[in-house]
Order: structure tokens, then C-alpha cells, then sequence
């Protein structure tokens, strides 16, 4: 028998990604959602799990497949997946990732279930798409007169991939249907046509250029009708049987985000029911894009954290130059670096997400206009590079496909571009700043919630607070402000909550002047407690 290689890291596979998280526990607790700690270990547990992360191995090697016509010739317009992806799908919507806070409301369950769909991203994300869509269509549709058969389906913990009329399913997921190819994020130049059939629904004729996800039993898409743009839901499978006059043109083949089907599509007078008033599409839909906004903060902060995990894991395992690559000082500060963008970047989310849980008429629902799409923007422009250094710990070894971290960077920037890329996200931040005080106001009251808690962030909160009094629609210096925006909210929740080896070197690291600008990780500043911060990350 062969003498195993010596000083290999053990398999990362087989730890409860909930129980090792100190940063987001307490992230739980400071949203009131304490009562899913049970349900939260439980998940974190299956997740972790190494038949989990095989699933989501194999769903990436064996992406979906297109099956425009059937073997008699008929156009059948059938995408296939693996049945990993099945699998994975089965178990995020049993534990309720796409419908949670609709189906048992309540304080907290905004929290509750942004933890859980932030431990899904560390393992697959592919597979949230979906879920995220229908999570947020879920308001829009209950607000808007969707027809009864719908909403019970969309809250129905169970997956139901098969492709029949609404009312013959256990359960149903939403997609979506926004851009076309002359107009990317530019909606109000799509030429897709809605026309009334005379029996109270509509007929639509068009293409959209992304079509997410093609499998999914029903999409919001938008088109324009005599009124403006307006919006509609699109079945999959008509109410007789008939499949839906939705012909896919081809599926999107992407850097990342693989293990999902996007696609190109034209309709041939497809069948809709519309929602909201027309000439509203734009208002209406976008209290999902809201939502979906949300998912793509937590998304990509739970990516940061299963990629740091991943490097933390191999470093606390490997010797090299006589010492653990953890316990070198370089690589020290490195992994304290990523830690503490990576706690950053959960706390960001996971307030947002606190955010959400508030009443309407709340400071907290104000504060969330300003706040989604500046944490939106930070957090996901940041992804990607965490996953790019958290893959160099491993050297060689990161770089391959049997670690995940490989997928984990072309996975990354999707939710950068999603729901608005960042020039987008920016000009809604200065909107928000020029015509929502309410918003501003929310925003500054939350950062002096932290005076005095670091000099630093003091400073900083200060000359924002007087950039937001005078914003004007600059592009130049929309990016600017939102990561100023973004910075000061994730240093206002870390001053106030995390220890403070963590908040102060959160702060000299990216509020310092021009300490950020250019910095590579691993550039910390003199006295970090690197080594504390490091610990932390790993739940000791």
C-alpha cells in the first residue's frame, strides 16, 4: 500500500458552513432572526456536505441542454439538466430559499432568509437564479392581480420541473424577460409589441436577448403596448396544454453561471396576462429588481466567504518554508485582508437585507433605496477579486477544476452585471441622493449611529454626509460616491458590532485617504492584529 504524499491538506468538504461563520451568526442575531438557528445549522450542514458540493461539481460539467425540435421534427423549444441541478434545486426550495419570507412572515424573516440563501452562493449559484426570481416576483404579482392559480404555487415548498398548465403543478418558479438587443438596460427602447386578445389577455410578439431562465413555468417580461411600456407575466405552458408561442433561439453560452440556462428568445403572438397598469412595466417591475438587486449583494458576499473559507482552509494545513502558510506573516496579512472584506461585505448584506424586513412607511425602507443599489454595486464589483486571491493561497492547486474556486471567478461577476451593471447602479444612487431625502436622511441618521467609534470613519461619514447634501447627476463621480456610500455603511455596522480588531483595521485599510485606492490584499497597515482577525475568520 502507498504511503500517502504527506503535508496535504485534508478535504475541505464535510464542515457546516453555519457553524463556523462567527461573522454571520451575529449578523443573525443583530437582525432579530435568531429564531432560524436551528433551521440555519441544519442548512449550513447540508450545504457543507460533500455529496452537496459533488452536486454542484457536476451540474457545472454538464450544463443544460437545447432541444429546439423533438425527434418527429415538432418544435418542442425543451431545455434539459442534469440531475444534479435537479437535486440541488429540490433542496433549496424544500428549505424554502425562494419563497420564505412570503409563506411565514414575520420580524426577522427577510434576515433569515438572506443567511440562507448567502450559505447557497458559497457552494452553487447557478441554481439561484431561479429562486431569486421567484422570490421577488412573489410581491409584485400578489400586488398586482396575478391570476389565483399562481401565488400558491410560487409559495409551495417543493420543485416541480415538469412542463404543464399552472393549474396541474405542485409547485412553479418565475423568470424574467427585460432586455432586448437593440437596448440592453435601456427598456424603454424595447420594441417587443403587447396587444389585447380580446378575452382579457394579451398577445406578445418580439425577442428578448436575455431570457432567464427558459425552464422556469412563467416569466415577468416587459413590452410596449398603446400606453408605453408595460408589464406582463408569460406563461410556459398555456392553461389547454399547448406550449406557449416562446421559440428559443439558442442558449446564452456563458463565462459562468453554467450550471443555468439563459437564453435568446422570439415570440410568435405569446400569450401574457398583463400586470399593473399599462404604461407602468417599469414601476411595476421594479420592486422585483429590487429584490433581485438584494439576492445579487448576498449572492456575491457569500461567494467572498466560501472563497475565503476555501484559501483559510488550505493555509491552516499546508507547511512551507518549515512554518503553516497561515502562520507566515505575509500570508497572514493576506488571509486577514480577505477576512475582512469578506466580513465587510456580510455585514453590508445582511443589514440591507434587515432592511427589507421593515414597514413601509419605516426609516429602514427609506434607508434601503440608498442602500441596495450602493451595496449592489461594492459588494459585487468585489467579488471577483476576492475569489482571484483567496484561488492564489492555493497556488496551482486553485487554479484547477477540482477546487471550486476556479468556478467560484467566472462565477463572480455575474452579479456585477445582473440587474443593472454598475454605471446603472451608480446614476440610481445619485437619483436616490437628488430626490429621495427621505433616503438621505435614513442614510445619515444610520452612520452617526457610529460617531465615535472610529476616527477614521467619523471623517469620512462627515465629508459624505456633505457630498450627499450637494450630489449632482455626474457620472464622473457616481462610482466615487456609491463605493463612499457603500464603505461607510459596512465600517458603520462593524464599528458598532464587530470586535475591534476587526472594525479598525476595516477602517485604515479602505477609509483612510488614498490608503484603498490601487491597494492590493494583504496590505495592511502597521499593528493590524492580522492574526486575530484571521482566527475570527475561521470561527476560533
Amino acid at each position: 500500500m502507498e504511503t500517502p504524499f504527506p503535508n496535504q491538506p485534508p478535504p475541505y468538504e464535510g464542515r457546516n458552513l453555519y457553524a463556523t461563520d462567527v461573522a454571520l451568526q451575529a449578523a443573525v442575531a443583530r437582525a432579530g432572526a435568531g429564531f432560524a438557528t436551528a433551521a440555519l445549522e441544519q442548512w449550513g450542514a447540508t450545504l457543507g456536505a460533500p455529496a452537496t458540493y459533488a452536486l454542484a461539481d457536476a451540474a457545472n460539467r454538464n450544463p443544460p441542454q437545447l432541444a429546439i425540435l423533438d425527434r418527429r421534427g415538432e418544435r418542442s423549444d425543451t431545455v434539459t439538466f442534469h440531475p444534479a441541478w435537479d437535486a440541488l434545486m429540490s433542496l433549496a426550495t424544500a428549505a424554502g430559499e425562494h419563497c420564505a419570507p412570503w409563506d411565514a412572515p414575520g420580524p426577522g424573516a427577510q434576515a433569515a432568509r438572506a443567511a440562507m440563501y448567502f450559505l447557497h452562493a458559497q457552494v452553487e449559484n447557478g441554481t439561484q437564479c431561479p429562486l431569486t426570481m421567484t422570490y421577488a416576483s412573489v410581491p409584485v404579482l400578489a400586488r398586482n392581480g396575478a391570476p389565483p392559480a399562481w401565488l400558491p404555487r410560487l409559495l409551495a415548498r417543493d420543485y416541480d420541473p415538469r412542463p404543464l398548465p399552472i393549474g396541474a403543478k405542485r409547485a412553479a418558479l418565475i423568470g424574467m424577460g427585460m432586455t432586448e438587443r437593440q437596448g440592453g438596460s435601456d427598456v424603454r427602447a424595447n420594441r417587443s409589441r403587447a396587444e389585447p386578445a380580446g378575452d382579457g389577455a394579451w398577445r406578445i410578439t418580439g425577442h428578448k436577448w436575455f431570457f432567464s431562465a427558459p425552464q422556469c413555468d412563467g416569466h415577468l417580461v416587459l413590452a410596449q403596448a398603446d400606453a408605453g411600456v408595460t408589464c406582463f407575466l408569460l406563461p410556459r405552458i398555456n392553461d389547454d396544454g399547448t406550449r406557449n408561442a416562446v421559440r428559443i433561439v439558442r442558449l446564452k453560452d456563458k463565462l459562468g453561471n453554467r450550471s443555468n440556462a439563459s437564453a435568446e428568445v422570439e415570440f410568435d403572438g405569446a400569450l401574457a396576462h398583463l400586470v399593473g397598469a399599462p404604461g407602468r412595466g417599469i414601476a411595476t417591475i421594479l420592486e422585483m429588481v429590487q429584490h433581485t438587486r438584494l439576492d445579487c449583494v448576498i449572492g456575491s458576499a457569500g461567494m467572498m466567504r466560501g472563497a475565503l473559507a476555501w484559501a483559510l482552509h488550505h493555509a491552516a494545513h499546508r507547511v512551507a518554508f518549515g512554518r503553516r502558510l497561515a502562520d507566515q506573516p505575509l500570508m497572514t496579512a493576506v488571509l486577514a485582508d480577505l477576512a475582512l472584506e469578506a466580513e465587510g461585505a456580510t455585514a453590508l448584506a445582511m443589514r440591507v437585507a434587515q432592511t427589507f424586513d421593515a414597514p413601509a412607511d419605516a426609516p429602514d425602507r427609506a434607508l434601503a433605496r440608498i442602500a441596495t443599489p450602493a451595496a449592489k454595486y461594492w459588494v459585487c464589483k468585489r467579488a471577483p477579486m476576492v475569489a482571484f486571491e483567496a484561488m492564489e493561497v492555493l497556488g496551482g492547486n486553485g487554479y484547477v477544476e477540482e477546487t471550486p474556486l476556479a468556478r467560484c471567478y467566472r462565477e463572480a461577476p455575474v452579479n456585477s452585471i445582473w440587474e443593472g451593471s454598475g454605471n446603472v447602479i451608480c446614476l440610481d444612487v445619485l437619483r436616490a441622493a437628488q430626490r429621495e431625502p427621505a433616503a438621505v436622511a435614513a442614510l445619515v441618521a444610520e452612520l452617526e449611529g457610529a460617531r465615535g467609534g472610529n476616527a477614521l470613519l467619523d471623517a469620512h461619514v462627515t465629508e459624505l454626509s456633505a457630498r450627499l447634501q450637494g450630489a449632482r447627476d455626474d457620472p464622473a463621480a457616481g462610482r466615487e460616491l456609491t463605493q463612499a456610500v457603500a464603505l461607510a455603511l459596512s465600517a458603520s455596522v462593524l464599528v458598532r458590532h464587530a470586535p475591534p480588531a476587526v472594525a479598525d483595521a476595516f477602517c485604515a485599510t479602505r477609509l483612510a485617504p488614498r490608503a484603498f485606492a490601487g491597494a492590493a490584499f494583504g496590505a495592511l497597515p502597521a499593528g493590524a492584529a492580522a492574526a486575530a482577525i484571521v482566527a475570527r475568520a475561521r470561527g476560533e
